[in-house]
C-alpha cells in the first residue's frame, strides 16, 4: 500500500482543520423507516456525551420507505443508492466516504445497542485495530438456521485463524479505517461483509477484541435470506482462505488424498495383487492440489510484499 506523504504545509492545514472528525459512524439502511429515527438517537445521544469527535454516515441502500429522507431530518449525511445493491455495498460506500480514523459500524434495525458505542472507541483506544461488539444470543428471523449456520462457519474460521472468535458476523463493530481500506477489494456485497472483515484482521494478526453486548428482536422486516445468504456466508470463507491462508485448506487435502492413494495402492499391491490405474490417479491428484496449494500461498505472499 502507497503511504501518502503530506508537506508541512499540508499537514499543518490537516491538523487544524476541526471538520475531521475522529469517529465515523456508518449506518446502512435499507427500508428501516420503522427503527432509523431511533437508532440516530441513541447513537447521536452516545456520542455527544463521550467527547469524541464524530460524523454519521446513513447509507440508504435504495430504500422505498422513505428511510433516507427521515435520517437527513435529523441532520446526518445521508449517502444514497438508486437501487439496493446490498448491505456489503452500503458499507463499502461508507467507509470509503467516511472521513474519520476509526471506523465504527452498525445496524439501523434496533437491534444493537448503541449506547455501547463508545465502550468499543475506548478499546480502540488502548491500542486494538478491530474491536467487535459480541452478542450474547441469537435474536434474529429463522433463528435455528442462523444459530447452526453460524456455528459450523465460525468453528471453520476458527481453524483457518487459529484464533478464538466469540462473533463472527457481529454488524456492531469499530475499526481503524487506514486498515478496513485495504481489504475493500475482497468486501462481498451482502450481508459476509462484516466476517470477511473480521477473518482479514485475524488472518493478519492484528489485535482484536470482543465486547459482550445485548442484542434485541430487530424493528421491521429482515433482509436476511436462507438459501443465498448461508450461500454468501460459505463463499466468503473460501475467498478468505485463498486470500490469506491457501495452505490451510490445500495441504490437509493434498495430505488426504495421498494417504488413501498410498494405502489402496498397498492394499491392492499386497492383498489383491493388482496395482491398478486409481492409485496412480490418487497419487497425482494430491501431489497436483500440493503443489496448486504451494503456488497460491506464493501468489499471496508476492500480492501482500510492500
Amino acid at each position: 500500500m502507497t503511504e501518502q506523504i503530506l508537506t508541512e504545509e499540508e499537514s499543518s492545514e490537516r491538523n487544524e482543520d476541526s471538520r475531521d472528525p475522529y469517529v465515523s459512524i456508518i449506518v446502512p439502511a435499507y427500508n428501516e423507516a420503522a427503527a432509523i429515527e431511533a437508532d440516530l438517537e441513541a447513537i447521536i445521544e452516545a456520542m455527544q456525551s463521550s467527547g469524541y469527535e464524530y460524523e454519521i454516515i446513513v447509507v440508504d441502500d435504495g430504500s422505498t420507505d422513505g428511510t433516507g429522507d427521515l435520517a437527513e431530518a435529523m441532520g446526518v449525511q445521508v449517502l444514497r443508492h438508486l437501487r439496493n445493491k446490498g448491505v456489503g455495498s452500503a458499507r463499502t460506500k461508507g467507509v470509503k466516504a467516511a472521513r474519520g480514523e476509526i471506523i465504527v459500524m452498525t445496524d439501523a434495525d434496533n437491534t444493537y445497542p448503541n449506547e455501547d458505542i463508545p465502550k468499543l472507541l475506548a478499546k480502540i483506544d488502548e491500542g486494538y485495530d478491530l474491536v467487535i461488539g459480541a452478542r450474547t444470543k441469537e435474536a434474529g428471523t429463522v433463528r435455528w438456521l442462523r444459530k447452526s449456520v453460524k456455528t459450523v462457519i465460525r468453528k471453520l474460521a476458527e481453524y483457518i485463524v487459529s484464533e478464538r472468535i466469540e462473533d463472527l458476523n457481529s454488524g456492531l463493530r469499530a475499526m481503524r479505517r487506514d486498515i478496513v481500506m485495504r481489504y475493500l477489494n475482497i468486501t462481498p456485497e451482502g450481508h459476509s461483509w462484516v466476517g470477511t472483515t473480521t477473518m482479514a484482521f485475524l488472518s493478519e494478526k492484528r489485535d482484536v477484541a470482543f465486547i459482550p453486548i445485548d442484542y434485541r428482536e430487530r424493528t421491521g422486516k429482515s433482509t436476511f435470506h436462507p438459501i443465498a445468504d448461508t450461500y454468501g456466508y460459505m463463499m466468503f470463507i473460501i475467498k478468505t482462505v485463498m486470500y490469506f491462508k491457501p495452505l490451510k485448506v490445500f495441504v490437509p487435502l493434498s495430505v488426504l488424498i495421498l494417504t488413501l492413494g498410498v494405502f489402496k495402492g498397498l492394499y491392492d499391491s499386497l492383498v489383491l495383487r493388482d496395482f491398478k490405474e486409481s492409485e496412480i490417479v490418487l497419487l497425482l491428484t494430491g501431489v497436483i492440489i500440493g503443489v496448486l496449494g504451494l503456488l497460491a500461498d506464493l501468489v499471496v505472499k508476492l500480492h501482500k510484499k510492500p
